[in-house]
């Protein structure tokens, strides 16, 4: 299965433009829903993600509509990935930004955020995996055997460029305004941290040169547990030790400028674990990231729907609103220095319940400091 030939909306997301998305909500948007990043674009501190259900026709409706949704009632960070059901999720966003045009908004209104690095077929499971990727992939020359790590995860520079002109033109955008390398510490449990370090290297010299092909608008790393777990661990990562190497190959004028990580209320580490050194300090991930530079997005907000009910009486002492949904939810874009929290949207209702926290501002520190003298 192949994306449709197609021209490529030109452009990327703004200031101008997305300071034009908030406008909109004039009147409807509470103080603080939307906030600036360290590129000054004015970003809702709710995203969309497209990571869940199956690869059929049912569920790319369902995101193309929920897409369409979102941006109308606020969401202007749109996040997949090129493996997120086999491509689908990217072609459904694709859908949904053309349909969004017709509708009168541009593209610059949006921050269109995907990722490369996992192995992934096109569209539908293959009869026989290892011979498409050995056809696809490995004839060409793409990738060698010894590029693949755990048998599904490849940063060759290569194979991140085909996978950028997939996405673009899965997408549908001559632009893409935030690339991530995704979950990069898959390598880390084959390779020796030194390998690592060259292969990060090798792709942001890549990403790089990406942006001045205009193709993407920054890069980043979007992890699971690497920059929150124990330093001693052989899957940690060192945020300054990353835009280090980015300062290495591009300067200070480097395009290394997204981290996306897990935080939620099962999952606060990225708040309460002091386990990064930046310039002598030891820090939490969300403190860590400012003076580098680099803006934060949450994932797994709800982690994957586990924290929609059942949540503890205080949860719901400290934030009020109506659902524990809404209560987890809060909680992510109430933690300083996250800027935005995805959430898992595929059908129009999901939007809907999500965006009443639209014109909620988020929790007053005091206030949701009050959380952590309950889990004390």
């Amino acid at each position: 299965m192949s994306s449709p030939n197609q021209i490529l909306q030109k452009g990327r997301a703004t200031p101008g433009a997305t300071g034009h998305f908030a406008a909109r909500l004039a009147g409807r948007a509470a103080r603080g829903y939307f906030r600036e990043t360290a590129s000054a674009l004015i970003v809702s501190s709710i995203g969309i993600g497209t990571y869940l259900g199956e690869p059929d026709a049912a569920t790319d409706r369902g995101y193309t509509e929920s897409i369409v949704a979102a941006a109308e009632g606020g969401i202007n960070l749109i996040d997949t990935a090129i493996n997120y059901r086999l491509q689908r999720s990217e072609r459904s966003v694709g859908a949904a930004l053309r349909a969004l045009a017709s509708r009168g908004f541009s593209r610059e209104e949006f921050i269109v955020c995907t990722k490369a690095g996992f192995l992934t077929p096109d569209g539908d499971m293959p009869r026989d995996a290892n011979e498409y990727f050995h056809r696809e992939y490995f004839e060409p020359g793409i990738f060698r055997a010894e590029d693949i790590a755990a048998g599904c995860h490849c940063l060759a520079p290569a194979y991140l460029a085909d996978q950028l002109e997939r996405s673009r033109k899965n997408l549908g955008i001559e632009t893409i305004d935030v690339f991530y390398i995704h979950n990069p510490e898959t390598q880390l449990g084959e390779i020796s941290a030194e390998e690592f370090r060259q292969r990060i290297r090798s792709a942001f010299e890549f990403l790089e040169s990406a942006v001045a092909a205009q193709k993407i608008a920054a890069y980043g790393l979007a992890t699971w547990k690497a920059f929150i777990e124990d330093p001693r661990s052989r899957t940690y990562l060192s945020l300054e030790a990353m835009a280090q190497i980015a300062r290495d190959v591009a300067g200070d004028a480097h395009h290394f400028r997204f981290v996306q990580l897990p935080v939620n209320l099962a999952m606060p580490d990225g708040l309460t674990k002091a386990n990064q050194v930046v310039q002598g300090k030891t820090l939490a991930v969300v403190q860590a990231a400012r003076p580098l530079g680099i803006t934060l997005i949450a994932s797994a907000s709800l982690l994957q729907g586990q924290l929609a009910d059942g949540l503890p009486a205080y949860v719901t002492q400290v934030f009020g609103l109506s659902t524990d949904a809404e209560r987890a939810l809060q909680f992510v874009r109430s933690v300083p220095g996250i800027t935005t929290a995805l959430v898992g949207m595929s059908r129009p209702a999901h939007v809907a319940a999500n965006l009443a926290l639209v014109g909620v501002e988020p929790t007053p520190r005091d206030q949701f400091l009050k959380l952590f003298g309950h889990t004390r």
